[in-house]
């Protein structure tokens, strides 16, 4: 039940406010001893020409309702007690009857393709992958759970300079057993030597660029050696995917797109949009901005170029409500132009393009990366946390069954939990040993909440008793705080979705495993009285929802630890 809207209705019944002003005004009382939900009259004291303290005692002496044990006047606020009974009985009965299903909501309809991960193929993937990995995986969860069609593409880096960049480093420092032994690492060193290399003869790079466009002329030795590194990294890649639990609809790279943009540039002409500047073809993105680059002077197409031909063809193919490019922040000026290069050629639906921006993973403070040969590797990392997470658990609980299991679900839902707990758009720092720790604001902490609420369950099963909510009067401060937090659940998912923010659920989830732990450190749940099936029934409750958002964020919720 939605006691928020309950208050509106009743706020609205005696001010002259819509209710969705009401709906922004409603706050939450810091202090929860002064309530649940607290309406300020300041807004009112214009209008009504009264003081706020005045109107709010008016008002509170005007509304009655079964809903809410106490509505009184405090100050300028009018603030709303929950009736602890009636909220916890109807949150209970709600999640146990709904079970994973509680949070599914009907927000929105229709395709929404997510443009996330998308590596450079003949790179190991490295801990940058793993921001837009993870945070378009949550995404799509959340967007599945509120009524949406997510679509996850791997719009995979297979095209572009680098490549002829690569094929002249093997060509000149490689050969091929190194590579069939060890394809990404080997492809990986040739490309740092050819930058290290690069530094001290800058020709190189003119030898790069003719071999990228040999490649981009379909020279049989280019595209042979470019198929070859795509195969080999594709397929390393699916591996890491595995581990992170993470698949997609489709692995249309760059190259994909290849065929598709001269229409794109054809049109641009038609549509009298193009011009050339110093030799380029530029769209003009008007006075005191610099223009959009489509072709480069020597003929080579750039990345708006093919993300041009990319938007079409995904709006063509999935008739798109949304698209969400789940990019670095880096980017935000490359999706600018391409939203207004779109909307220059008539295409009306570039207003559905949402460039999701997401901040560093740094080390030691220091940004990573590939091409200095600075790089932390993502399938080292999972490897390390699920090592870390074995150890934890040998002292914690060696004679754990699925040991392997258990040890992979919380070293892996460890890095994952650590980066979506972070806001996206907030640069962080990775410290191996703090994200697999089993207290403190961590993954573990909350695999950890849910199994301990399994291992009362089975304690309770041995016992004969069992989750029932038929003789419920539980109304303590302890249960009701754990089921207003559930209770809360719904609208989490619909904040999360509408801003595309994980971290709205794995801050929720934590706040749910520490009302819990308090729960259990003040309230003897085994007790065999009349209400022992009533709190059996909240921790099976807690279980259900801290279960579902740890899936909604990618990680697995193991039932023992």
């Amino acid at each position: 039940m939605d006691f928020k809207n309950k208050v509106v209705d009743l706020v609205s019944s005696q001010v002259d406010l819509p209710k969705d002003k009401i709906s922004q005004l409603i706050e939450r009382p810091k202090n929860e001893k002064m309530g649940d939900y607290a309406f300020p009259a300041f807004v009112l004291a214009k209008t009504m020409h009264k003081n706020p303290a005045e109107i709010a005692k008016e008002t509170a002496a005007n509304l009655t309702s079964t809903d809410f044990a106490n509505i009184q006047a405090v100050g300028p606020y009018v603030n709303f007690a929950i009736d602890h009974e009636k909220l916890i009985s109807q949150t209970l009965d709600e999640v146990l009857s709904e079970k994973e299903h509680y949070g599914d909501q009907k927000l929105g309809e229709g395709n929404v393709p997510i443009d996330m991960s998308s590596p450079n193929i003949a790179k190991p993937m490295s801990m940058g992958h793993l921001r837009s990995t993870v945070i378009g995986n949550s995404i799509a969860e959340t967007m599945k759970k509120v009524g949406y069609t997510p679509i996850k593409i791997n719009y995979l880096g297979d095209y572009g300079t680098q490549f002829g960049k690569l094929i002249y480093a093997y060509k000149r420092w490689g050969n091929e057993e190194d590579v069939k032994k060890d394809p990404i690492m080997n492809l990986f060193k040739y490309y740092v030597k050819f930058h290290e290399e690069a530094e001290k003869d800058p020709k190189l790079d003119d030898e790069g660029r003719a071999w990228f466009k040999k490649l981009e002329d379909g020279d049989p030795e280019a595209v042979e050696l470019w198929q070859w590194f795509r195969e080999v990294s594709l397929a390393d890649f699916k591996r890491i995917y595995k581990e992170l639990g993470v698949d997609f609809d489709s692995y249309k790279g760059e190259a994909f797109f290849n065929d598709k943009m001269q229409p794109v540039i054809d049109e641009l002409k038609e549509k009298g949009l193009l011009h050339e500047s110093r030799g380029a073809q530029v769209v003009d993105m008007g006075e005191d901005e610099n223009p959009a680059l489509i072709v480069k002077s020597d003929g080579s197409s750039i990345y708006l170029t093919r993300d041009l031909a990319a938007a079409i063809y995904r709006m063509n193919t999935y008739h798109f409500v949304k698209m969400l490019y789940v990019v670095g922040n880096e980017q935000a000026q490359h999706f600018v132009e391409l939203k207004a290069v779109l909307k220059k050629m008539g295409y009306d639906w570039s207003d559905r393009i949402h460039h999701v921006p997401f901040g560093l993973i740094t080390q030691n403070g220091k940004k990573l990366s590939t091409r200095k040969g600075n790089v932390v590797f993502l399938d080292q990392v999972l490897g390390d946390a699920v090592d870390l997470a074995r150890k934890q658990i040998e002292q914690k609980n060696p004679n754990l069954a699925n040991k392997e299991q258990v040890a992979h679900d919380v070293g892996v839902g460890a890095v994952i939990f650590h980066d979506l707990k972070n806001d996206r758009i907030e640069n962080f720092d990775f410290d191996l040993d703090e994200v697999v720790r089993f207290e403190g604001d961590t993954g573990p902490y909350v695999q950890y909440t849910n199994a301990r609420a399994q291992s009362v369950l089975r304690k309770a099963a041995k016992m004969g008793q069992e989750p029932n909510l038929s003789n419920n009067s539980l109304n303590d401060d302890w249960s009701f705080s754990v089921a207003k937090a559930l209770a809360d659940f719904p609208r989490i998912i619909a904040r999360s979705s509408d801003k595309f923010e994980p971290s709205i659920i794995a801050k929720y989830a934590l706040d749910v495993a520490k009302k819990f732990n308090k729960y259990y450190a003040n309230v003897k749940i085994l007790t065999e009285d009349e209400q022992i099936n009533s709190r059996l029934a909240l921790v099976e409750a807690t279980s259900i929802v801290l279960t579902e958002a740890l899936r909604l964020l990618g990680v697995n919720a193991p039932k023992e630890m």
